[in-house]
Parts: C-alpha cells; sequence; structure tokens
C-alpha cells in the first residue's frame, strides 16, 4: 500500500519518508519535497510551489495551467454519482492522474466507485468520505489507485484513518464490520477492535451506515469484506442476499451475521448465543417460566435462546402481528399484555429506555425472586432500576453484547475472541 501522509498544519510534519501531502492552507512555506511529495493548493496560488519542484500539484476541480505535473480532483460533499458519470467527471481533464472524493452514504455508492475504477484506464485516485466510504482507503489495490490518503495529527477528510494505521493494516487487511441505521451509539467497533488487537491480527472492524442494504452482496465480494454485523432494521431484508444460512439464521428468521467465505455470503444469528452467554451464570431451570417482552429480532433471538434453555415462553408486545409471528414460528404463548408475576424470568427486548420512552407490554409488578434481563446494553432503563431496587437478579444486556460478539468474531476469523477484551473496551 502506497500512502501519501496529510499535513494539516506544519506542526504535525514529522519529516516521515514516503509519499507526502502538504496543503497550502496550513502551510507559508513548503518543506523540502521530492517527486513523491504532493503540494495541494487549497485556493491558493500556484506561484506558492518552489521553483524546479518534481512533485504532483493538486490543482483542486479546475484543470488549470501550471507548469508542474498535475493531479486534477473532484470533490463531492453530498454524494457519490454513478458509475458512469464518475468517469465521465474524471476522463474530462488531461491531468497525470484525476482524483475523485464522494461522499459515500450506502454500499450502492461503494459499488459505483468500485465500478468506476474498473472502467477508467488511466492513473486514478478514487475514494469514497464518511464512515461507510473508508473501506475505500483500504483498498488501494482493488481501486487501482495510485495511492491513498492518511492523516497526521488530525483526520482532513470525513472517514480517513491515520496513516501509521493504514501502513500497518496494508492491502491485504481483514475488513469486517457492521451495517444498519443509525449507527451513532454503536460500541461494536470499541469492542471488536480490541479484541482483534489481543488476538494480533491484521484486521479492522469498521462502521458501515446504511439506509438500506441494496448492494451489500456485490460490496462485499467487490472490496473483499470478511464479515458483516447487521442491525436494526436490516435484519430480516439482508436474508435475501445471502447464499445459504445457518439452522439458528432460519429458525430466528433473521440475520445478524455475515460470513464472505471465498464470494460466498453465509447468513448466521449469534444474539442466541449473545443470551445464553447472558444467562451463564444463572442458567434457568427447565420449565422455568420466561416472559419476553417485544416482537422484533432481538426477542425472536431470545425466544430461540430461552426454549434451548428448556424454559415456557410468553412473548407480549403491542404489534400483535409481529407477536403472532414469533407464536406462529416457535409454537409458544403471545399476548398484547403480561403479568410477570406469573412469570420466573422477565426479558425487554423493546427498545424502551434506549432512545425512546414508552409503557411495557407487562405489569411490572416485580419481586426479589425473578431475574431480570434487558437487552438494552448502554443506558439504565426502567425495568433495570425497578429490578434493582426490588433485589432481583439483574443480567447485563452488555454480556448478550460480548456474547453475540464473541461469536461473530469467531465465525470470521476461526479463533476465540478475547471477551475480557472486549468487556474492558466497553466499558
Amino acid at each position: 500500500m502506497r500512502v501519501c501522509a496529510t499535513y494539516r498544519s506544519s506542526k504535525d510534519d514529522d519529516g516521515r519518508g514516503g509519499c507526502r501531502e502538504y496543503r497550502l492552507d496550513a502551510f507559508d512555506t513548503i518543506p523540502e519535497t521530492d517527486d513523491e511529495t504532493v503540494i495541494t493548493l487549497c485556493g491558493k496560488d500556484v506561484s506558492l510551489i518552489p521553483e524546479g519542484f518534481t512533485g504532483l500539484v493538486d490543482v483542486g476541480d479546475y484543470d488549470i495551467p501550471c507548469g508542474f505535473r498535475k493531479i486534477v480532483s473532484h470533490h463531492d460533499f453530498e454524494r457519490t454519482p454513478s458509475s458512469k458519470e464518475i468517469v465521465s467527471i474524471l476522463d474530462s481533464n488531461k491531468a497525470e492522474v484525476t482524483k475523485g472524493a464522494f461522499a459515500v452514504n450506502s454500499f450502492v455508492d461503494l459499488i459505483s466507485i468500485l465500478d468506476a475504477s474498473k472502467a477508467l484506464d488511466r492513473k486514478h485516485i478514487l475514494l469514497g468520505m464518511g464512515e461507510t466510504g473508508t473501506v475505500t482507503r483500504l483498498r488501494q489495490r482493488i481501486l487501482g489507485n495510485e495511492f491513498t490518503f492518511g492523516y497526521v495529527g488530525e483526520p482532513t477528510a470525513p472517514g480517513q484513518l491515520s496513516a501509521d494505521d493504514m501502513e500497518a493494516l496494508g492491502d491485504d487487511c481483514s475488513i469486517v464490520g457492521i451495517t444498519g441505521n443509525p449507527l451513532d451509539h454503536t460500541r461494536s467497533p470499541a469492542m471488536q477492535n480490541a479484541a482483534i488487537m489481543t488476538a494480533g491480527l491484521n484486521a479492522i472492524y469498521l462502521k458501515f451506515p446504511s439506509p438500506t442494504v441494496d448492494g451489500l452482496r456485490e460490496a462485499m465480494i467487490g472490496y473483499d469484506i470478511r464479515g458483516m454485523n447487521v442491525t436494526i432494521p436490516h435484519k430480516s431484508v439482508v436474508m435475501e442476499q445471502m447464499d445459504s444460512l445457518s439452522e439458528t439464521a432460519e429458525s430466528i428468521g433473521a440475520v445478524n451475521t455475515v460470513i464472505n467465505d471465498n464470494g460466498r455470503l453465509i447468513g448466521d444469528n449469534t444474539d442466541s448465543k449473545g443470551v445464553r452467554y447472558a444467562f451463564r451464570y444463572n442458567s434457568p431451570d427447565s420449565g422455568s417460566k420466561a416472559l419476553i417482552m417485544g416482537s422484533g429480532g432481538a426477542a425472536r433471538a431470545a425466544t430461540h435462546a430461552m426454549l434451548e434453555m428448556g424454559c415456557e415462553v410468553t412473548v407480549s408486545g403491542r404489534n400483535m402481528e409481529t407477536v403472532s409471528s414469533i407464536v406462529k414460528d416457535f409454537s409458544v404463548t403471545g399476548v398484547p399484555k403480561a403479568n410477570v408475576a406469573d412469570h420466573d424470568i422477565i426479558i425487554n427486548c423493546t427498545p424502551i429506555g434506549m432512545e425512546s420512552a414508552g409503557t411495557y407490554p407487562a405489569e411490572l409488578s416485580l419481586r426479589k425472586e425473578h431475574v431480570v434481563f434487558d437487552a438494552v446494553y448502554n443506558k439504565v432503563t426502567p425495568l433495570v432500576d425497578l429490578a434493582q431496587r426490588t433485589g432481583c437478579t439483574v443480567l447485563s444486556g452488555m454480556d448478550m453484547l460480548i456474547g453475540q460478539g464473541a461469536e461473530s468474531f469467531r465465525l470470521w476469523f476461526g479463533t476465540e475472541a478475547s471477551t475480557n477484551a472486549m468487556r474492558g473496551a466497553l466499558q
């Protein structure tokens, strides 16, 4: 991987070797240069470039005559055009290197950049901006880029990684990540990257926020993305893009983990094992009565886990259509509202207490003998608060996150994750 180290200010210039980018909006004078140096005008006068400079001058969108080797660069901070439009834009200049950087908002945008890279028959740099576009910065060889950019000091573009990290990872690093919408509050990257570091793997876990999973299959194969976690609201619809499904994913009716096995996508679901991991020290007796509040993907996983542990399950939720679907698929009891007094285990799989308020689909008449588990892991929810004050045994949603994450890690890398490293990152 050929990384161009970008300096935002003169104080960040550490004199590192290799390809370097100096921005004229940050430097009053240009340090010593060579033919590996890129000077970016940033609206400044080309006369500021030292005479005899042999590197590349990025003149921006304007293909101005400057007497130096040129990069003409196009930036779109709002969207990624179609591949044909990208090629048309970047082929319209006669610079030595043509560069395009586009805001990537979806997997479809990633495919547009990949397809454009294959169609461009000249020296080019194609990059995606934003979190979903970070993968383009790590796949220089796949995109045929002349070089890629990494920051020194502070990022100069959204989605940029440090030059040190880029050089350490290289073109052939394993890439895994998470997709969903939104992903603002996910803790999975911190947790998984801690496990990756502890295991000594050359890999990175990235965020791929996207409003849909359209193009996920092509993006994972095209960019050689080893694995993907899938979260709200894509867990069911992503199943259509899988080449095969695990028995667990089929039973639950949702995929939260995708494994790219040499271009063949396998859909699995590790949420059920996450629930079982949360109950590892409080395994229920056979025949225990479990109440699961909610009827989404997490509730389906919890139902699967409780049945595996020999419990009798009741599902309660306001949406009786989705409750009825769980009842049909798992042969359990479903009600719009339950009384927790009739159960031994209380599991919350609603978003109440995370970002939204609301009323639980149950009468919360807790007693201290109850075992209470809330899948919400980053907040003290009203249910957890009440359970703690009542003296119940309270299980942490963080354990479910760690348990499912560790199983995803094993499926991707074929080795066990350090749950201690994961927990340390989350705390």
